[in-house]
């Protein structure tokens, strides 16, 4: 078969396919990232699932409007309400999971040579799909603090991006979070450059103690001119269940009517069904109270992995402590001659029953080896300090 030019630019998921590998019983993942199933408010769902289908079955069951189901809509929009953002339920779409929005953004917004800045690393499926668009795609990279505004201006100014792309809050697979500072800059840079900014925001809600800085979203009504050339992308999917694959694009006007327009020939709308279920779901006030549980587990497993890592790696690794998410991102140092090659080094690990994702997918060009992504988020207390021994014996 002639397959689509397109796919020539892709490849399968690098993380997709090392789970592959992790079938042979006793392995310790941490290469996962995905939320603790154990912790899904089952009760809440399935309440608000009984109470849909027997109060409205035939609204639920039918086909919706591509916009999404008012009720979500207007729950979405309370919910980044309390996060200071204001969002009209008007101006926001849902989507079946936030990876739908970042999509439709592609659709919209690429054509085949553009050129779009995205972190250095960063989500490795948005690489993936906006060079399916036809993108090239350029690496600006960050510290503990986020990406780096002074280079990212640069860059901009240079390049003339159609859009930049930034995980500010918890970012996958980095674990940082842009500073206050560096947020009301970028914005200051969008508005003046006329550069549109992609914010993808799917943990912003784990942190561990303090909630991180406002949203560029939020901020945005700080500093004029910049709503217009800001998209914020949103999910459940990490808060609520992965499983009902609700999430939300707010965007300016002419955006949100152009992915509409492109959902419509996607996926008509997403499950009713399951944009019912949140919808009620948000009505019940379970969401706090099923967050707190989540947080609290969630800042355990990563001082406990912190702590394993500097027992049993020492100065053969170094990594921020993350403030939130699920994700350690670390670098091999190659001290007391322990190596610096992250992909040799998963290779060992798997053979020792243990399984992480070294870095160099996560970057769109000129790949850092000796980097990798650790998650937490499934991991239960005694499980992450034996799999960290274990990653201390392969290295």
């Amino acid at each position: 078969m002639q397959f689509a030019d397109r796919l020539n630019k892709v490849e399968t998921s690098a993380i997709r396919e090392l789970f592959k590998l992790l079938g042979k019983p006793g392995i310790i993942s941490f290469a996962g990232g995905f939320p603790d199933p154990a912790l899904f408010d089952v009760q809440g769902i399935q309440e608000s699932a009984n109470a849909v289908l027997a109060n409205s079955p035939g609204a639920v069951l039918q086909y919706g409007a591509t916009e999404g189901y008012q009720p979500l809509r207007e729950g979405i929009s309370g919910f980044m309400a309390n996060k200071g953002a204001i969002a009209k339920p008007e101006g926001l779409i849902v989507t079946t999971g936030s990876q739908q929005a970042l999509d439709l953004i592609g659709k919209t917004m690429i054509s085949t040579g553009d050129k779009v800045i995205v972190e250095a690393p960063t989500f490795l499926a948005t690489i993936q799909c906006f060079r399916l668009y036809g993108a090239h795609i350029i690496g600006a990279p960050i510290d503990a603090d986020g990406v780096d505004v002074d280079r990212l201006e640069k860059l901009i100014e240079e390049h003339k991006p159609k859009l930049v792309y930034l995980i500010p809050t918890f970012g996958n697979p980095s674990g940082a979070t842009l500073s206050l500072a560096r947020r009301k800059r970028i914005l200051e840079i969008a508005a003046r450059t006329k550069t549109l900014v992609v914010e993808d925001d799917p943990y912003g809600e784990l942190y561990f103690d303090q909630p991180p800085p406002l949203s560029l979203l939020a901020l945005s009504e700080q500093v004029s001119g910049s709503r217009d050339w800001l998209a914020h992308c949103g999910s459940f999917s990490k808060i609520l269940s992965p499983g009902l694959r609700v999430g939300w694009l707010i965007a300016p006007p002419e955006l949100l009517a152009k992915a509409t327009m492109c959902k419509q020939f996607s996926d008509a709308h997403t499950s009713n069904l399951t944009q019912a279920i949140a919808a009620h779901y948000l009505t019940l006030n379970r969401l706090d109270v099923a967050l707190a549980v989540v947080r609290k587990t969630y800042a355990q497993r990563a001082s406990v992995m912190a702590d394993s890592l500097h027992r049993e790696l020492g100065s053969s690794i170094e990594f921020n402590q993350p403030q939130g998410g699920m994700f350690f991102w670390a670098r091999l140092t190659g001290a007391n001659n322990k190596g610096r090659n992250a992909p040799e080094f998963a290779k060992r690990a798997i053979d020792r029953g243990v399984a992480f994702v070294p870095g160099a997918p996560f970057f769109a060009h000129d790949p850092d080896l000796s980097t990798l992504r650790l998650s937490f988020a499934t991991v239960g207390l005694e499980k992450i300090v034996e799999g960290i021994e274990r990653l201390g014996r392969a290295l």
